[in-house]
């Protein structure tokens, strides 16, 4: 005899997630930098070009942009030496699926391109991750 009521059918179960969302892994055209912003540093720039062109920016609101301008601001702080400001810019692109980990929390991920993996020769080298992600870790992991 088994305790509690009988176990809900797959079709009906609460754990189902339908909001998740599916991104292509290609690239997106972004948006350029605003120069009004006054970043001063490389690192910041290409901060900015990275989430500019991010899957994840293919789906971004005006809400969502207006909060890349802030974080690349923090970013170009960050990079003029002003480390305590790791953790807020960590915090930050959490909030937009920055890794791994991030995304299956979000319930987002990325849509495999199969034409990308065709062309892709055998023995070519995955990516790196960017010089900000690299010294953020480094720096949290301190």
């Amino acid at each position: 005899m088994t305790r509690g009521p009988k176990p809900k059918d797959n079709a009906v179960r609460r754990n189902k997630h339908e909001h998740a969302q599916i991104l292509s892994s290609s690239t997106t055209e972004g948006r350029a930098l605003p120069p009004g912003l006054g970043i001063k540093t490389a690192g910041a720039r290409r901060f900015w070009q990275t989430w500019a062109t991010s899957p994840q920016a293919g789906n971004w609101a005006e809400t969502d942009w207006a909060e890349l301008e802030i974080t690349v601001k923090l970013v170009d702080a960050f990079y003029q030496g002003d480390v305590k400001l790791a953790g807020e810019i960590r915090q930050r692109v959490a909030k937009w699926g920055a890794t791994t980990e991030d995304r299956a929390r979000l319930r987002m991920s990325l849509e495999d391109n199969e034409d990308q993996d065709q062309d892709d020769e055998p023995g070519t080298p995955a990516p790196t991750t960017s010089d900000l992600d690299e010294e953020l870790f480094r720096l949290l992991s301190d």
